[in-house]
């Protein structure tokens, strides 16, 4: 019996072990190692992949709100057109039962030649076709003013065609700051977790020399200057100065005050004159990544002035510190 005793707490004590065994590799280690922090280079990787992610959304951002003017520009044209095509046809209508009043003048107006007088526009053209007795004059008022109907009709069509690019473009723009705000957020999260020594080592610049300086008169030499006048300052998605920029916030101030208006948009400031990389010269502005999504301006000796991110700010850079797809001269 005793023996027996001795079997089953044996059995017991070993189940216990191989249960805490396992409770072991399940959960994990318990002490330090547990709540061990990411190494720097990983939480480097991180915040550069969620700058990167936030900052292509807000130049999707940006190139909208480019497209978004451009067609509320073309949309108000449409529809002054469109009002005066109305006031066309209006007229003409009237004009047109006008004569039908005319010719029916002294007699009971039949009920089609009420439909005629319908204040729908189709039924109005549709009954009058039914009308047996009108001369050639009234024959060439009838197709003008069919021929006007037409021109309102393709009118309206291009109003509401473009009332809907607008809309869509709305929409998208919407979308692109839900993400940028989302992956900012993300990335300042793992920013906010690291210590002070090792945020600094992060955040360290990438270029430690002199800050260039750029003499004369020329449109490229006045950009610089104005660029490179930024060094330092804070990156904001969407912001284009005084006091903090984007990519391409950036150069667009740059050059406009060098008299040339750039958009506010890498995608749409890379539609220039291309140059190629062993032509460049000091202002020409690169673009990174494909699609386009970074742009900064060109020094000269392989460096780049650019709004980097919003953990590093306005700052000088080798020229292949990203991917670089091609250049182009503003001017």
């Amino acid at each position: 019996m005793l023996h027996g005793r001795k079997r089953t707490a044996t059995l017991v004590a070993t189940l216990i072990a191989v249960l805490i065994a396992l409770a072991a590799v399940i959960v994990g280690p318990i002490g330090p190692a547990a709540n061990a922090k990411p190494d720097l280079q990983t939480v480097k990787k991180q915040v550069e992949a969620l700058d990167r992610q936030a900052e292509a959304a807000s130049e999707r951002y940006n190139d909208a709100k480019v497209k978004v003017t451009q067609t509320q520009t073309k949309l108000t044209a449409l529809n002054a057109d469109l009002g005066r095509q109305q006031r066309i046809v209006d007229s003409m209508r009237d004009q047109v039962a006008a004569l039908v009043v005319e010719q029916f003048q002294g007699n009971s107006l039949s009920t089609t030649s009420q439909l005629v007088l319908s204040s729908n526009p189709d039924a109005f053209l549709d009954n009058l076709n039914a009308v047996s007795a009108y001369n050639s004059q009234r024959g060439q008022v009838m197709e003008d003013y069919s021929t006007q109907l037409d021109r309102l009709k393709l009118r309206k069509g291009a109003a509401e065609a473009e009332a809907g690019r607008l809309t869509a473009l709305k929409k998208q723009m919407l979308d692109e700051k839900q993400e940028i705000d989302q992956k900012a957020a993300k990335a300042q999260s793992l920013l906010d977790d690291l210590e002070a020594e090792a945020r600094a080592k992060l955040l360290g610049g990438d270029y430690s020399g002199s800050i260039p300086s750029f003499s004369g008169d020329g449109r490229a030499a006045t950009a610089l200057r104005y660029a490179l006048a930024q060094v330092g300052k804070s990156y904001v998605y969407g912001a284009a100065g005084p006091s903090a920029f984007d990519c391409s916030g950036l150069t667009m101030r740059a050059w406009g005050a060098a008299g040339v208006g750039l958009p506010h948009s890498s995608r749409a400031q890379a539609s220039g004159m291309r140059v190629s990389e062993s032509d460049l010269q000091p202002g020409d502005l690169v673009f990174y990544y494909s699609p386009v999504s970074h742009v900064g301006m060109y020094l000269g000796n392989g460096l780049i002035v650019h709004a980097a991110n919003p953990s590093a700010g306005v700052r000088i850079s080798p020229l292949h510190s990203m991917p670089y797809s091609g250049a182009v001269r503003p001017g």
